[in-house]
């Protein structure tokens, strides 16, 4: 089959399409006929060494929707010909994908396979941000950065959907008019202003119950100075750069706060929080409290490409590859 493969980690260049045999069903294991991939930050981590992988070369991708080519022993929830997609397993990048069957998940009819692969793994990420990480709740004040992106899109819809008043930070007037779209009550763009200072002033001086910061260097740690006492950094991402290393003093002397990096794969280590936060995800997705607008297809053979644009963060809507 084909499949994008890395040899050395590094840039985009380094992802290239090969031939590799799609292997057979372990027990607990599914094989599934990758129809949509899902284009995520967290393959630029993995390709460019950022997060090391366990060998090389290998596939990236954490993503996909299709269907049910075979199942191992032990099996049962699952059979040939089945609608799923899934998340949190390498190698998503290719025609089929071997899968732990803890994280695939029955697709909806009213769910097409590439609104599924375009929203599973981030809209996941968005249910236990605004879900577990840090409950929103009506009233509350929320930063969304990179409001406009995959991820972000998600939480603004959502945390609004749930009440709550959210500010959001973008690079350009065109991401602003889709952070509004989305649902952001006030929307800052950072290549303009201080997003800190304005922060501030939208907020009184009270500052944000909840920061959720996907960018990383650029943005601490000017998000904790847009939070009130106690309140929560929630980072996911980094796509500025890491955060470098910070006195944990820092906390106190900014209002008492709170810091976390929260992982999907914990929130997923039982099954029955896949099953049930996939189906919140696909319910709120059906229902249009979250809108999931048709994504930018590309070719398997694509995926280096998909990445610069994905890194230029000039890129507006979700990238799916077609195999």
């Amino acid at each position: 089959m084909k499949a994008i493969l890395v040899h050395r980690t590094g840039g985009p260049d380094v992802l290239v399409e090969g031939n590799i045999h799609p292997g057979k069903p372990e027990a607990g294991e599914v094989l599934v006929r990758n129809l949509a991939i899902g284009v995520n930050y967290t393959d630029v981590y993995s390709r460019s060494g950022a997060f090391p992988a366990d060998q090389l070369p290998f596939t990236p991708g954490k993503e996909a929707a299709g269907e049910i080519v075979a199942v191992g022993r032990d099996v049962k929830e699952f059979k040939p010909g089945d609608r799923v997609a899934y998340v949190e397993t390498p190698g998503a990048y290719a025609e089929f994908t071997v899968v732990p069957a803890h994280f695939v998940v029955h697709l909806p009819d009213e769910i097409h396979y590439m609104t599924a692969a375009a929203s599973l793994l981030k809209g996941l990420t968005a249910h236990f941000l605004i879900h577990r990480t840090f409950q929103v709740e009506p009233g509350h004040t929320v930063l969304v950065h990179a409001a406009a992106g995959g991820v972000g899109s998600i939480l603004t819809q959502w945390a609004k959907h749930k009440g709550a008043r959210v500010i959001g930070t973008v690079g350009s007037e065109v991401k602003a008019i889709i952070a509004r779209q989305n649902g952001c009550d006030e929307v800052i763009n950072y290549n303009e202003e201080d997003f800190t200072a304005k922060v501030r002033s939208i907020t009184g001086g009270e500052g944000c119950h909840v920061v959720y910061d996907s960018v990383g260097k650029a943005t601490f740690p000017g998000s904790l100075d847009c939070l009130r006492p106690f309140g929560y950094f929630v980072s996911f991402g980094f796509a500025s750069g890491p955060i470098p290393p910070f006195d944990i003093r820092m906390l106190v002397e900014k209002g008492s706060l709170y810091a976390t990096w929260p992982g999907l794969t914990m929130y997923l280590h039982n099954r029955n929080d896949v099953i049930s936060m996939s189906n919140e995800l696909f319910d709120a997705i059906a229902k249009g409290i979250i809108r999931i607008p048709a994504p930018d297809t590309m070719t398997l053979a694509d995926a280096a490409e998909a990445h610069r644009r994905l890194e230029s963060r000039e890129n507006t809507r979700t990238m799916v590859l077609i195999p």
